[in-house]
């Protein structure tokens, strides 16, 4: 996978380079207004992305940036707030210090743009900030989100951390936010198995947040992905943390939410997913956890139930990728003719019991009792006492094991 995805990513880059000198004309002209209007519109402004539907990208920078004429569908008060911004926006700088660090834009219309974030219609990505090398595109076709709580358990953590290995070793790509928590297990977990991974950040690719993982961003970016909506430098809120989530859910197959209280932020992704149409799994926790009570919540209405990655792929990937058939061990009754198993399941517990009453127990007849009975006689599971038969020790441990099995 980094073999063509890394030649796609720099032929990405080398695009971003050129289309960024030009100054106006086609392509070039569209290229560099989003980039500008990505430090004016917030991400997710839909109000914005139907000005870019209607006009064009470039029209609707002219129109901000020389504060006429208004355009439809914001107050005066937005209005003059959105001019103030154009006002100090400078994208050759944007672009040039992206540059710099490695980062390319990517905007609708590229090769590297990934179609399906074209589903959240008005409300998609003016562009993205991208920091790496494979090609975006490539790697979103066949993508999982993992995603959960930032303060979550160490079940939560290792079972981030393995699902997100299980899939990597699959040759699936592990999407998620980056942050404390389920999101740096996933993460980990991919590159810890030398998988791919991609974060998607609410902030500016070149200075990602939490600063507490900019080693893990470092390696993410060396073996995956970086991306973002924001431009260079700009920093998070708590607004932009739960529309990022959105992009997370448009750019995969499916979100899988590891753990999540009623009110976590990885719940709006998996809501995004469900909206979208794409696949909404969780993996269960103990029922007193509270963390896990917004999981629940998901299994209650309509997400699949994952417990690993063969699991999930069998949900997300193609026809006949099944998980294995789940089966306890195999007992040595088990191995016994389904007539030796029907007469031994018709002794008692307890005690011992007459051939008439076991055939009787057995559904069948007298003679094919005795001849079973001799039978597992053999195999230590039966004894005879006088005109009786009764179970063995060894048959009586089977039975128990037997009935907590069921």
């Amino acid at each position: 996978m980094n073999g063509g995805g890394e030649a796609d990513g720099a032929n990405g880059g080398a695009r971003g380079d050129e289309v960024g000198r030009a100054d106006v004309g086609g392509a070039g002209e569209e290229y560099v207004a989003r980039a500008f209007l990505t430090r004016v519109l917030e991400p997710g402004d839909e109000v914005g992305g139907r000005w870019l539907r209607e006009l064009g990208a470039a029209e609707v920078a002219r129109r901000v940036r020389d504060g006429r004429p208004q355009l439809a569908g914001v107050t005066d008060r937005r209005w003059a707030g959105l001019v103030a911004r154009a006002r100090d926006a400078e994208e050759r700088r944007d672009l040039d210090i992206a540059r710099a660090a490695g980062v390319r834009f990517v905007c609708p219309g590229d090769t590297e743009w990934p179609r399906q974030l074209d589903d959240l219609g008005d409300g998609r990505p003016l562009g993205l900030w991208v920091r790496g090398r494979p090609s975006l595109r490539m790697w979103a076709l066949r993508s999982v989100a993992v995603v959960g709580a930032r303060a979550c358990t160490e079940y939560g953590s290792h079972m981030a951390a393995t699902l997100s290995a299980g899939l990597a070793e699959r040759g699936w790509v592990v999407v998620s936010g980056g942050a404390f928590g389920v999101d740096g297990a996933a993460h980990r977990g991919a590159l810890g198995a030398g998988g791919a991974t991609v974060a998607v950040l609410a902030c500016g690719v070149d200075r990602p947040y939490p600063r507490g993982h900019t080693e893990l961003f470092t390696r993410i970016a060396e073996q995956g992905l970086v991306i973002g909506e924001l431009p260079p430098g700009e920093h998070p809120t708590a607004s932009r943390f739960l529309v990022r989530n959105r992009v997370i859910a448009a750019l995969t197959r499916g979100t899988v939410v590891v753990e999540a209280a009623h009110r976590s932020g990885s719940l709006v992704t998996a809501r995004a997913a469900r909206g979208l149409g794409r696949h909404t799994m969780g993996v269960p926790g103990p029922a007193t956890s509270g963390l896990s009570g917004g999981v629940h919540e998901l299994l209650r209405a309509d997400a699949v139930l994952v417990t690993d990655a063969a699991e999930v792929v069998e949900v997300v990937g193609e026809m006949g990728d099944l998980a294995p058939v789940r089966e306890g061990p195999v007992l040595p009754r088990d191995l016994l003719d389904p007539g030796a198993r029907q007469v031994l399941a018709a002794l008692p517990g307890r005690g011992a019991a007459q051939v008439p009453e076991i055939a009787r127990g057995a559904q069948t007849t007298q003679d094919d009792t005795v001849a079973r009975l001799y039978e597992l006689r053999s195999l230590g599971y039966v004894e005879r006492h006088g005109d009786g038969w009764k179970l063995t020790r060894q048959a009586v441990i089977s039975v128990r094991a037997k009935r907590r099995r069921c």
